[in-house]
């Protein structure tokens, strides 16, 4: 696992690397969840591999240490003493996040012996366990809302020697007991920054999180750094993955359905245009695209550059067929390719960025910024309940 996130360029030589290398992933989740039907089929079945069972040790660890996720909790259940027995319906509530992506958060992170650290999101203690290898596990504080995650990230990390404090709580309010700390890591995306979180960081310190919209197409990276004089920094840097959503986020899908007529439909019209859509790797203008235009998904994967907008049923459908010239054909009240090219043109003035700078406004908004200015949008506005100040 360590050679493939190397040669992808996702690990760097470093304590991280180093971490993963010493920590048993099937002490961490001696457990894991493989899914056993079709992505659509309705209800979903999995199985739960357990490493007490000779059997299922091959295919748990090939699961363990592959590129994808590992779901490791089914409905909330407890995650200690549960049988190796077949699930059905519901859906997974945990999991560990691919490692290619965690491994460079990591890395971003810039962990150090001695710093105090708050994990946010304990999940199945990957992240917890790295952080106690790197920093020693007196300064690790690992959070999660359900009390089972915690349970099992107790006994799991205490076989690998680590004792890090592991409490519950609402991940967005941060632990202020333990504040203040060195580095917050967040394992799910946020619609905005938690002032809370920003207020428990130390001068010199540094916050990760993921900053993401209802869709799950184009997410952002927040880089929250509080200077040695107090003052925060922040920018968004857009990037290919991020994590998902956490309890209560909303999140946009491509039926089964509409990722049909994606593919096949005939829509209102079909034209050919001169204008290029922007690259993959221009992340900058689709991260603008998701707050500018907000509400649309891309089928990832699909043979043509197709996007939808399950709300109103808008999508369009692009597809070369010649030297700088594309089929587009688009459905529904949205013109998604006008909206593209809009974006793509305010982009491009801007200075094609893929890092945009952070404001904290002084009433408490949050606005996203292009070095130059030209290029901006606001972060939706804090829930009633939501308290704390940003300093």
């Amino acid at each position: 696992m360590v050679a493939r996130l190397e040669e992808a360029g996702d690990l760097a030589p470093g304590p991280v690397r180093e971490a993963l290398l010493a920590l048993p992933r099937e002490i961490l989740m001696p457990q894991a969840y493989v899914r056993r039907s079709a992505p659509d089929e309705k209800p979903p079945r999995w199985d739960l591999l357990d490493w007490d069972l000779p059997g299922d040790r091959e295919e748990l660890l090939r699961v363990l240490h592959s590129r994808d996720s590992v779901s490791v909790q089914h409905a909330g259940e407890p995650l200690l003493g549960r049988p190796a027995s077949p699930r059905c319906g519901g859906s997974m509530t945990a999991m560990s996040s691919t490692m290619g992506m965690t491994a460079g958060l990591l890395d971003v992170l810039d962990l150090r012996r001695g710093q105090r650290v708050l994990d946010v999101g304990t999940g199945a203690a990957v992240t917890a366990g790295v952080m106690c290898f790197v920093c020693g596990d007196g300064g690790v504080v690992t959070l999660d809302v359900d009390r089972n995650v915690g349970a099992a990230a107790r006994a799991r990390l205490a076989k690998l020697g680590y004792r890090p404090a592991v409490v519950s709580g609402d991940g967005p309010a941060g632990w202020p007991d333990g504040a203040l700390f060195d580095r917050i890591f967040v394992s799910f995306a946020v619609p905005r920054i938690p002032p809370a979180l920003v207020d428990q960081l130390a001068p010199g310190g540094r916050a990760l999180m993921t900053l993401g919209t209802s869709s799950p197409s184009w997410p952002g990276l927040a880089v929250i750094t509080r200077t040695a004089t107090g003052k925060v920094v922040a920018e968004i840097r857009a990037v290919e993955f991020g994590h998902r959503g956490g309890v209560g986020f909303d999140r946009l899908l491509l039926s089964t359905a509409f990722r049909d007529q994606l593919t096949t439909g005939e829509g209102r019209w079909t034209q050919r245009s001169r204008l290029v859509p922007p690259a993959d790797t221009e992340r900058g203008m689709w991260l603008a695209l998701d707050y500018l235009h907000p509400g649309l998904v891309r089928r990832f994967g699909a043979d043509d550059l197709t996007i939808g907008a399950p709300g109103c049923g808008s999508w369009m459908r692009a597809r070369p067929v010649g030297h700088r010239r594309w089929e587009v054909t688009v459905d529904g009240p949205r013109d998604i390719w006008a909206e593209i090219h809009d974006v793509a043109e305010r982009w491009r003035a801007a200075g094609s960025p893929d890092r945009f700078r952070l404001v904290f406004d002084e009433d408490r908004g949050q606005k996203v910024v292009s070095e130059c200015g030209r290029l901006s949008w606001q972060l939706p506005a804090p829930h009633p309940l939501d308290e704390g100040a940003t300093s």
